[in-house]
């Protein structure tokens, strides 16, 4: 009995009584720690729900927490704190009378006491809220009136007090509550875009984007509110100055974004990457990300030859990549859905604001692949080459524009024949080559240049004339040992070998 003195207000012997007969053992701390255990497996937790285990432990985690409000053993009660959290946690876990009996207690705001004094703290114990939260976790998946309580006590500033403890481990838990709660309960989505729920997902955002976070609730919960609920255009812009200290003067220059907002596109890619077929995006989100992907550009102007891949390590060339990527991924989304209306709709829209002519002008402000590259020089003498100014900011970049531009003409006669009016056939036929700053452009070029011949006669037409000029004009094709030929029954190009005797000519 001795570790119990020191408390202001004693936890009862009853409690104690309960728990030690439960565990067989005459140490709380001991007893936590094998009722721990017993509550691993579903007959445990049942058999502990009867003998009304979750009420004491309640009771001790309050009686903790009226001491440490007096004095401050702070280590010892954390370390049984911990115990009772994660006996909590484990009784809490898909067994229905101790998620109930939680709430009837007041668990939440309980539990919550703890946190806030904890996660208030100068060096909180991030154990102690990590357990905390996911008790919280487990109670949530009880149900709609166990998400409400758990709302109710916790938004906004409860959420956001926890979300400011920074750490990976914390993070996790915390997404997995807010995004059960939020699952289908449409108010509570509206009310963590609004203007008291915003801090919230900033901190999250800011949280996750230097922490890390190991689980797919932040991705779930990111895509929700960001895309499914198409909040990123009144969302992404106040995740900018989000690290300026009160009073800075910002140097507002418009190519400037924050690390999170690099961040926040970055996940958002890889979430259409991971799930292209069931995330459907806006027009007014794709819209929104084709005005950042523009507003990035700037970069282009004084951006390095990029020796790696997304993430760059940049935070305006990851924009770049990552806004580049999405509209990729966006712009595919039609192709695997079977080209319906929706989706056709969002390419339309983007197509109508300019798409191809900005990516066939990036392109072609370009310097050639590397391949054309040395061929150029062994031509003609290095300075002319130096007018082909940009190089690729990031491994892939020229790449990235190729995809998009084939997902763009994917069965979309306008878009080919933009391709056409805007002279972009011959620089697409350019891209099929392989080349070593952009991993897969043969395959993407060769698949873009068949997408934007498929069905059209006239850029067919084209492309014959180019080849009967002679190699001159499409070298890097015919270099390869390749030319591009026209089936005549499927209508389709296909680049095919030139046998080895036509080489030499």
């Amino acid at each position: 009995m001795g570790d119990t003195t020191f408390l202001e207000r004693p936890i009862s012997e009853d409690t104690l009584q309960l728990l030690f007969q439960a565990s067989n053992s005459s140490n709380l701390e001991n007893s936590l720690e094998i009722l721990i255990q017993n509550a691993k497996s579903d007959s445990g937790r049942l058999e502990l729900a009867s003998k009304r285990i979750l009420p004491a432990v309640l009771n001790i985690v309050q009686s903790l927490a009226l001491a440490s409000y007096h004095h401050h053993h702070h280590h010892h009660h954390n370390q049984t704190l911990s115990l009772c959290f994660k006996l909590l946690r484990n009784l809490c876990a898909g067994e229905a009378a101790n998620q109930a009996s939680f709430i009837e207690l007041n668990g939440v705001a309980i539990v919550w006491n703890v946190l806030r004094s904890d996660a208030g703290s100068s060096g909180p114990d991030h154990g102690l809220v990590r357990w905390g939260l996911q008790v919280l976790a487990n109670v949530s998946l009880g149900g709609e009136q166990h998400q409400r309580a758990i709302w109710e006590e916790l938004y906004p500033i409860g959420f956001a007090s926890l979300a400011r403890v920074g750490t990976k481990e914390t993070c996790d838990p915390l997404c997995m509550v807010i995004y059960t709660c939020c699952d289908g309960n449409p108010e509570c989505l509206r009310q963590l875009s609004s203007d008291d729920g915003w801090p919230v997902m900033a901190e999250i955002v800011r949280t996750a984007s230097s922490a890390s976070f190991g689980e797919d609730w932040l991705k779930l919960l990111l895509s929700r509110i960001f895309l499914e609920e198409s909040q990123l255009p009144v969302l992404f812009p106040k995740l900018q100055f989000v690290d300026v200290p009160e009073g800075e003067v910002i140097d507002s220059k418009d190519d400037q974004f924050s690390f999170e907002q690099a961040f926040l596109l970055q996940i958002l890619s890889e979430i259409l990457k991971e799930r292209l077929g069931d995330v459907t995006v806006s027009k007014d989100v794709a819209l929104f990300v084709f005005e950042i992907f523009k507003k990035s550009i700037g970069v282009l102007e004084h951006a390095m030859r990029g020796n790696s891949g997304l993430p760059s390590g940049f935070t305006g060339v990851d924009v770049l990549g990552y806004s580049l990527t999405i509209l990729r991924d966006i712009c595919a989304q039609d192709g695997i859905r079977g080209n319906t209306e929706d989706a056709n709709d969002v390419v339309d829209v983007l197509l109508s604001y300019g798409l191809i002519e900005l990516l066939l002008s990036l392109l072609g402000a370009l310097e050639p692949p590397a391949v054309i590259r040395k061929g150029l020089k062994q031509i003609e003498n290095q300075d002319s080459a130096s007018c082909y100014s940009k190089p690729c900011p990031y491994k892939g970049f020229r790449r990235d524009m190729v995809a998009l531009i084939g997902n763009c003409v994917y069965r979309r006669k306008h878009a080919q024949d933009e391709i056409r009016d805007r002279n972009g056939i011959l620089l697409l036929l350019q891209q099929c080559v392989t080349d070593e700053d952009n991993p897969f452009l043969r395959e993407w070029g060769i698949w873009s240049v068949r997408n934007m011949l498929e069905g059209n006669d006239e850029n067919q037409k084209v492309v014959a004339e180019l080849e009967i000029q002679g190699s001159a004009d499409v070298p890097e094709i015919n270099a390869l040992g390749l030319r591009v030929e026209v089936d005549q029954r499927t209508r389709r190009a296909k680049l095919v070998n030139i046998p080895s005797c036509e080489k030499s000519l």
